[in-house]
């Protein structure tokens, strides 16, 4: 936003149909001084999950079963550990 010009003022919406059309031709930063925005904290949102299909020999799945049992947890969620654990340590 021009710190020259004020802030144009955000029209009300009769529903959410028409604020998503007024926003898909309109630049937010005309209405909102985006410098004075804050992060916010959502601890209750889940991440969006895909279901994907993988094909494991055997004799791997086996043991990331052995393994998982192991451990008490399901298998699916011990893999998802292992994969996330070797990605932030790279």
């Amino acid at each position: 936003m021009n710190k020259n010009k004020p802030a144009k003022t955000i029209p009300a919406f009769a529903n959410e149909a028409q604020e998503r059309t007024f926003w898909e031709s309109h630049d937010s930063t005309d209405y909102l001084d985006w410098s004075k925005a804050k992060n916010a904290n959502m601890p209750n949102l889940k991440p969006t999950t895909k279901t994907i299909s993988l094909r494991l020999p055997q004799h791997l799945l086996d043991a990331i079963k052995t393994a998982a049992n192991a451990r008490d947890v399901p298998y699916q969620s011990l893999i998802k550990v292992w994969l996330q654990e070797k990605i932030v340590s790279h």
